[in-house]
């Protein structure tokens, strides 16, 4: 029999593993709400009537179009106003979409981050991006001055948080880049976000009170997983290691607007696996962005199980297809502006990744250079018999919808 000393090391081995072990089931583990709250509290039963609710809006702007508004409801919401710096939160009430709901830290304090290193992300300074983000109440977190922060590992957020970068020049790049990991509540608004690539494999703090083990991630601009009421709004990504946003596993109450992306291959994935249903709850509004140069596809691709609400967004290039989807899905796309590529087997928009199709519509959108979209599921199914109403927007209206696309020039004193 082995003598209790020479014992020791296993037993030590195997205390330090199990360590490890629980310490990353607790940074998987949401803050102040379990998995399925996070997913079912912004479940919507009819998404149809959601739609619906962003065709109002959309012709509300349309009919009250002033000196500075475009007919973009999200835009005229806020963006007429010259003395935003002081109104910064009136932004939390101007999404529309799955993730209308997302207040982000609207009710929380501001928080100025000062400091764009990242030194050490298992005590970030105070003024740090990531010692902002990982705090549990809410906050409204502004930047002090332009900043490139490269961050060492995964910026894991806390939910309630709003990083607003506007008033300043702020990129996150050439390191890790955001995770937003069974939360909920968060806003990304005016931030550069581009050439991000994997880390991990080392301990992260996720709260004040909390780090643990990270494996590797993926590379991705943002990474939301398990999360819901998500806003992304006017970030400009591109050029990351794997995709520029992917929601995945049980993700849901999500709305991407008036971003612009280029530079990219594989641009944007909504949906773990086909044999995660889980992923049936997956609801996400896709509106007023630019796809622009350099792309390839999922734009987005791989819509698994869920409803996509695919809405006045400009299309101005891809390689191979622009929105791809599998394991019925319902794919809504209204009133896009789709430019082919010249090359001639690439003029289709859509890709069908099996035979099991799902419901897909186009409707009133405008198809440039041979462009196509092939359309499935029954002809007039109830949820796109309320959902379709959309007259065919022209490229005039999506082009100035889609304009400002991108992170906004604001300067204090002035409309952005």
């Amino acid at each position: 029999m082995a003598s209790r000393q020479a014992l020791q090391p296993l037993f030590l081995l195997l205390a330090v593993f199990f360590i490890k072990l629980v310490m990353v089931e607790s940074i998987r583990t949401p803050f102040n709400m379990t998995k399925a709250e996070n997913s079912d509290k912004y479940h919507v039963e009819k998404p149809e009537l959601v739609v619906q609710m962003v065709e109002r809006s959309l012709n509300n702007s349309k009919r009250k179009l002033s000196s500075c508004e475009t007919g973009n409801p999200i835009d005229d919401c806020w963006r007429c106003d010259p003395n935003w710096v002081n109104n910064r939160k009136r932004l939390a009430d101007c999404a529309i979409g799955f993730g209308k709901n997302a207040i982000g830290g609207k009710n929380g304090r501001f928080y100025i981050v000062t400091d764009p290193n990242d030194d050490d992300p298992v005590n970030p300074r105070p003024g740090t991006l990531r010692h902002a983000v990982i705090q549990t109440e809410p906050l409204w977190i502004i930047f002090q001055k332009d900043m490139v922060i490269q961050l060492k590992e995964e910026l894991i957020m806390n939910s309630y948080k709003t990083i607003d970068g506007r008033g300043a020049n702020v990129h996150i790049a050439n390191g890790a880049c955001i995770t937003i990991q069974y939360v909920t509540n968060i806003i990304i608004h005016g931030v550069h976000i581009h050439d991000c690539k994997p880390a991990g494999n080392t301990n992260v703090r996720s709260s004040p009170t909390h780090y643990g083990f990270r494996t590797k991630s993926d590379g991705d601009g943002i990474s939301i997983f398990g999360s819901s009421a998500i806003w992304v709004d006017h970030c400009s990504l591109s050029s990351c290691a794997d995709g520029l946003i992917d929601a995945i596993m049980g993700s849901t109450a999500i709305t991407i607007s008036n971003s612009f992306f280029t530079h990219h291959d594989k641009v944007m994935l909504l949906g773990h696996s086909d044999a995660y249903t889980e992923d049936v709850k997956m609801q996400v509004t896709v509106a007023f962005n630019h796809f622009g140069e350099g792309l390839v596809q999922r734009m987005p691709k791989v819509c698994r199980h869920g409803y996509f609400h695919v809405v006045n967004n400009d299309y101005t290039h891809w390689e191979m297809y622009a929105i791809g989807g599998s394991a019925n899905p319902t794919i809504n796309s209204q009133g896009n502006r789709f430019l082919a590529p010249d090359y001639r087997f690439h003029k289709e928009v859509t890709k069908h990744q099996d035979s099991t199709e799902g419901n897909w519509r186009s409707v009133g959108d405008l198809m440039l250079n041979g462009a196509f979209f092939t359309a499935s599921g029954a002809k007039e199914s109830s949820s796109y018999a309320k959902a379709s109403s959309m007259a065919a927007r022209p490229s005039s209206i999506v082009g100035s919808i889609t304009a400002s696309s991108g992170v906004l020039t604001c300067r204090k004193g002035s409309s952005c």
